[in-house]
């Protein structure tokens, strides 16, 4: 069984800065796909960034939705079974609930990183409010 917990959500003012931690507990951790996803108010949920890192090579593989690159950037630190997303320069459209999810490699995931219907595992989410 994996569970997923997040943490690290809150207000700020455009502009600002937030980092959510995702803490990860499970038997394929080490070759699992994980990733954040965002859903605010009436809209559908939406890939934000997702991250693999092929266990003993130097291989990663990341994506990220255009509407945050080159602000938020992803990572995922395997011995401390963690997944981050630091958020810069936030803006008042990233206001929603902030989800991580994981799911094992597969054929077709990479390829497929930021869309939810790949992820099997889910947090309960954080928020994340912006303010202008």
């Amino acid at each position: 069984q994996v569970q997923l917990v997040e943490s690290g959500g809150g207000s700020v003012q455009a502009g600002g800065s937030l980092r959510l931690s995702c803490a990860a507990s499970g038997s394929f951790r080490s070759r699992a796909i994980m990733a954040w996803f965002r859903q605010a108010p009436g809209k559908e949920r939406e890939g934000v960034a997702a991250i693999y890192i092929d266990p003993g090579s130097p291989n990663i593989a990341e994506d990220y939705a255009d509407s945050v690159k080159g602000r938020f950037t992803i990572s995922q630190d395997n011995a401390k079974d963690a997944v981050y997303l630091q958020m810069n320069n936030l803006k008042p459209e990233d206001t929603a609930m902030y989800y991580c999810a994981a799911t094992p490699l597969s054929a077709g995931t990479l390829e497929a990183m930021l869309e939810a219907l790949e992820y099997n595992y889910w947090g309960q989410g954080t928020q994340v409010t912006v303010s202008s």
